[in-house]
C-alpha cells in the first residue's frame, strides 16, 4: 500500500490533501483491511486531535470506498506535530 512509505517519507496521498511535510507509517491492524496509521506533521500544531484526524482521514477517504477498498478500517490513528 503506498499510502505512506516506512522510514518517515513524505506522503503524496497526505500532500495533496494539505498535510505537507507529513511523515509516518501505517502498520497491520486486526487484518482485514484493517490499518493503524501515525502522521506527523507540522500541519497539526494548534489543531484539537479530532481535527488532525479528520485531516488524515480526509486524505485517505478514497482508499475506503467501494467494495472492493484496500482500507477497510483504521483501527489506532495517530497524529504529532514532531
Amino acid at each position: 500500500m503506498a499510502l505512506l512509505a516506512s522510514g518517515g517519507c513524505e506522503s503524496p496521498e497526505y500532500s495533496r490533501h494539505g498535510i505537507a511535510g507529513s511523515g509516518g507509517r501505517i502498520g497491520p491492524g486486526s487484518g482485514g483491511g484493517h490499518f493503524t496509521v501515525h502522521v506527523v506533521s507540522p500541519v497539526f500544531e494548534g489543531k484539537s486531535m479530532l481535527e488532525s484526524q479528520r485531516l488524515v482521514l480526509g486524505a485517505i477517504a478514497h482508499l475506503m470506498k467501494g467494495d472492493g477498498a484496500p482500507v477497510h478500517a483504521i483501527d489506532s490513528l495517530k497524529t504529532k506535530t514532531a
